[in-house]
């Protein structure tokens, strides 16, 4: 290959991940879904005829795109290439060979060039209503969890499915968003074709052969190279999680080796009965993530940088469910498969690797009625709210945690603004918690408090997918732990961590989402940051003295201090 060649396809390479990029904007522009909008639970990539992915787009979620890396070779398998026609649209929402759980719908569009198909474009949203018994973890088995779309085409040769959409709008409580979300997503698609297509054309190619050779193997020989200049060696990391009823263990051993690092599940925790369970497809999603975050970062995400990363677990442990499992809240076990990871590497590469943090995302959706025990307004409505939160990511061993940030999912925390216009719901408060981010010589993020209630005239149940109530965030290098979950209604009543709960009208749903670890031994912080968290209000006189010995002289100076405005 000439260096002119290297040049030019290196320049198409980075225009691939501007095309991926710019079909998850339109995504995000045309959803119906404040999920997708707001908070971008999303993925988009644009894969080779052999369904390789070879690109993926920087706004989404490692648990879709790395998940739907594997997807587009089952849609291969399942339409048949013979079947395959310009103009077609293919979808599903099979959590075993999309990603991981029914209210994710991926679809994926073959993309041809004057009458060859040269390669497919995927995208992947996170959707508010499948049906069933709704988003949460309530249920024993998959079938109870909404609509099943098994792989299929949704257009054919440009004809949308009319009967399709039917049976969908038929099945599921929000039919005029999940309808749009569906639409939209093709949409994205077929931008990210375009965009190809007038690359292929200026470029003057026939096919995506010479680029994808490219990607593939420069993306090979760089993963290979990291991977081959560690210390090989072996470790094992163990997590324990709140889980459903009863606490779950992850328990990890990870090997490295000539050319691969071995991620292997045994001795993880059974199937639970409730849908907390995760198919492996998610699993390997975020532990090739953590993997890669700390070893190869800067080589973009696609099928030869994935795979030396290699992911096993036994058949129906909770990271490894099969079919008919419930699935629907896999993201509260798959958001702690990165912890668990970086618990065994840390041991391997010190000085490496984040304390623990909150994990999975602090979600909950709020579905809400007319009163039924008294007058309601007249033109009450029911409505599904779905709302993405975020407690705070462990410490780093430099840098303090970031507050209320999701790690490892990467999704935005959505506005309340946004929240409240899609239904009747009221977020009577929003902000950081002090004190939650565990001590350290770097501080763990904050979490944050969230209080949710309805207007007048309504009541409502609330699905609740939170962990780290009984198992908070955990430091490292003597860092301390992270604040646990705290969970109240407003009239006393007890409130559970996972599961539908039914909220009468005028009662307040009280919330602490959790903070992440500390990291480092908490008398070796720089006093001046252990100052200006105090005066910014990250942690309290009380927390201050306990935690760094600060003295009331020094906090009353350092409050001072803050008052007159000379920490910034």
């Amino acid at each position: 290959m000439t260096e002119h060649s290297k040049v030019a396809y290196q320049v198409m390479w980075n225009r691939m991940i501007s095309v991926v990029e710019e079909q998850a904007q339109a995504l995000v522009r045309t959803a119906f879904s404040t999920s997708v909008r707001e908070a971008g639970d999303l993925s988009a990539g644009v894969y080779n005829d052999a369904g390789e992915m070879l690109a993926q787009a920087v706004t989404g979620t490692p648990g879709h795109v790395n998940a739907m890396a594997d997807a587009v070779g089952h849609f291969i398998r399942r339409i048949g290439r013979e079947n395959m026609f310009e103009g077609d649209v293919y979808l599903t929402n099979d959590p075993w060979e999309g990603t991981g759980h029914k209210h994710d719908i991926t679809v994926v569009t073959p993309s041809f060039h004057q009458g060859t198909l040269i390669g497919f474009f995927a995208c992947t949203a996170h959707v508010t209503d499948i049906g069933g018994r709704g988003f949460g973890a309530d249920a024993n088995d998959v079938h109870e969890e909404g609509l099943y779309l098994p792989i299929m085409k949704f257009a054919d040769r440009g004809t949308v499915d009319q009967t399709l959409l039917t049976l969908i709008r038929g099945n599921v409580r929000e039919p005029d968003q999940l309808v749009g979300d569906i639409y939209a997503l093709a949409n994205s698609n077929e931008i990210g074709h375009r965009r190809l297509i007038e690359m292929v054309e200026e470029f003057c190619l026939a096919d995506l052969a010479g680029i994808s050779n490219f990607i593939l193997t420069n993306s090979r020989e760089a993963t290979l190279a990291r991977i081959n200049a560690l210390t090989p060696g072996s470790a094992s990391g163990h997590l324990r999680i709140d889980g459903y009823d009863t606490p779950i263990d992850l328990h990890v051993k990870l090997t490295i080796e000539k050319d691969r690092i071995l991620s292997d599940w045994a001795g993880t925790s059974g199937l639970d009965k409730k849908g907390i369970n995760v198919p492996l497809v998610y699993t390997k999603a975020y532990a090739c993530y953590a993997l890669k975050c700390a070893i190869a970062p800067e080589i973009p995400n696609n099928a030869a940088s994935l795979a030396p990363f290699e992911i096993t677990a036994p058949d129906n442990s909770i990271v490894n469910a099969k079919f008919p499992a419930p699935v629907a809240l896999r993201h509260v076990i798959g958001h702690m498969v990165p912890d668990t990871v970086y618990n065994a590497l840390d041991k391997l590469l010190p000085n490496t690797v984040p304390a623990e943090g909150a994990g999975c995302l602090c979600n909950f959706q709020v579905s809400l009625r007319p009163r039924r025990d008294g007058q309601a307004p007249e033109n009450a409505v029911r409505a599904e709210v779905l709302t993405f939160n975020s407690g705070g990511s462990g410490a780093r061993p430099t840098l303090d945690g970031m507050n209320a940030t999701a790690f490892p999912s990467g999704v935005m925390t959505m506005p309340v603004e946004a929240t409240e216009q899609v239904g009747p719901v009221l977020i009577w408060r929003k902000e950081l918690r002090p004190d939650s981010g565990g001590a350290g010589e770097f501080r763990g993020g904050l979490g944050q408090y969230m209080d949710v209630g309805a207007r007048e005239g309504y009541e409502f149940d609330i699905s609740l997918m939170l962990d780290r109530v009984d198992h908070p965030a955990q430091g490292r290098r003597e860092g301390g732990a992270g604040g646990a979950t705290r969970l109240a209604r407003s009239d006393g009543a007890a409130v559970r961590g996972k599961g539908k709960q039914f909220i009468p009208h005028g009662t307040v749903v009280q919330m602490g989402f959790p903070g992440g670890a500390g990291y480092g031994t908490p008398n070796r912080r720089d006093p001046a940051r252990v100052t200006r968290d105090l005066a910014l209000g990250y942690i309290t006189p009380e927390h201050a003295a306990e935690h760094y010995n600060m003295s009331a002289k020094e906090i009353a100076e350092a409050l001072s201090r803050a008052k007159r405005g000379d920490i910034v």
